[in-house]
């Protein structure tokens, strides 16, 4: 089975992160955070493992629809591929827009827009639950006969289109903006002040955004991020926790009916008892701070370099995932996005990140002891094991001696 062209296109993706890392450091415009991109490349990451099993849902789901409901067979020949594009992008849009103006929908999406940078990592912060929440709205594509393969790999395309959006570097593009996705329409989108929300909802064409009435032109900067600020770098819970804020509104509204509602209502919606609709705040610039927790740079050093461990093992589990067996598969997807969350917990500066950390050395440095047997012998991959242990442990006691953080709880 073929690769998805996303995850062949992830070293370009890093690549470009890098240079971007570097026009920000020789510019100094203060784009990019460790902790903040890091956070966002892990969202990334835990989508990607996690949609290895989710496809079972969401991919299988469309081959049935077209396998035993499609009413044509559609022709493969270049127009239809190109009708099945704009198919693609415009039930993206669609898909898109109802992920925020249903509660429910808004669970699966907000992850992506919990960032309160604006660069190119933040492309890659997926929610772990969106693919789930949304997969039928591509229905009609199979109905009309569009073939399995052609939905996935121009939704690839179309996912990897975005990727190039998500920076403050280009500007305004001018008519190629009339028709196509730019950076700047796409910097509206994820701006939290009030007249920027819900706006500019297109995948790779704006056109559907001009016809429906959701385009807004970039007019002052924006300001990132969501209403309700996520303030954690630990991906797990960033996926959690609107579950949780949701569970908790539910209970403050009484009956079947209003809790039905609240789930299927834009976000801010409330019963009119209880003072109806809650538009988004104004956001004061003057007094905004973004969440972050200072840490040494010894610190920074260290999760920077254990953050590089995961990066590899996670390239050579996408490539390699179908050469393993199903208890493998899980086995290593549960070690990586623990991986990513105790390094979340880290640059958090939790009480217990230390011991979460050290259990995750321990699993890591016996997997090395054993997954590479086969192709370096036992003897050696033990040492490997053992040594990526031993000066992990060294390390993360000497970075975390210094006192804590008034931030650690």
């Amino acid at each position: 089975m073929a690769l998805n062209p996303v995850i062949l296109s992830i070293p370009i993706f890093l690549i470009l992160i890098a240079a971007e890392v570097i026009y920000d450091r020789i510019k100094n415009r203060s784009l990019y955070r460790l902790n903040d991109a890091i956070t966002n490349i892990s969202c990334g990451i835990v989508e990607q493992v996690t949609g290895l099993f989710a496809k079972v849902f969401t991919v299988a789901a469309y081959y049935v629809v077209y396998e035993n409901f499609r009413l044509f067979d559609v022709p493969n020949t270049w127009y239809w591929w190109v009708i099945a594009f704009i198919g693609v992008d415009f039930f993206y849009y669609w898909a898109h827009r109802m992920s925020h103006q249903v509660n429910l929908l808004w669970l699966g999406h907000v992850v992506h827009h919990q960032s309160e940078d604006y660069n190119l990592s933040v492309a890659l912060r997926q929610s772990t639950f969106q693919k789930m929440l949304t997969f039928y709205f591509y229905f009609p594509m199979a109905l009309l006969g569009f073939p399995t393969e052609w939905f996935v790999l121009i939704g690839a395309y179309n996912l990897l289109y975005q990727f190039w959006i998500h920076t403050e570097i280009i500007g305004n593009m001018g008519p190629f903006g009339w028709i196509f996705n730019t950076p700047a329409h796409h910097r509206v989108h994820h701006g939290r002040d009030p007249k920027y929300i819900d706006k500019n909802h297109g995948g790779t064409l704006i056109i559907w955004d001009r016809l429906f009435g959701t385009f807004q032109d970039e007019e002052e900067r924006p300001t990132y991020g969501i209403t309700k600020p996520t303030a954690t770098f630990n991906v797990v819970y960033a996926n959690l926790k609107p579950f949780e804020e949701l569970w908790q509104e539910m209970k403050t509204v009484s009956g079947f009916k209003n809790k039905a509602l609240l789930a299927l209502m834009p976000p801010g919606w409330y019963p009119p008892e209880l003072g109806g609709f809650r538009p988004a705040p104004p956001v004061v610039k003057s007094t905004y701070v973004k969440y972050d927790v200072q840490i040494s740079k010894a610190e920074n050093y260290y999760l920077f370099f254990q953050y590089l461990m995961v990066l590899g093992g996670t390239a050579w589990f996408l490539f390699n995932v179908e050469s393993l067996e199903f208890v493998q598969q899980i086995l290593v997807a549960f070690i990586i996005i623990y991986s990513v969350m105790s390094l979340g917990l880290m640059f958090e500066k939790r009480a217990y990140a230390f011991w979460v950390e050290l259990i995750r050395i321990l699993i890591v440095a016996v997997l090395l002891s054993f997954l590479p047997k086969a192709l370096i012998g036992i003897s050696l991959s033990m040492l490997i094991g053992g040594i990526y242990f031993a000066i992990s442990v060294i390390i993360l006691r000497m970075v975390l001696s210094k006192p804590r953080s008034p931030n650690a709880i």
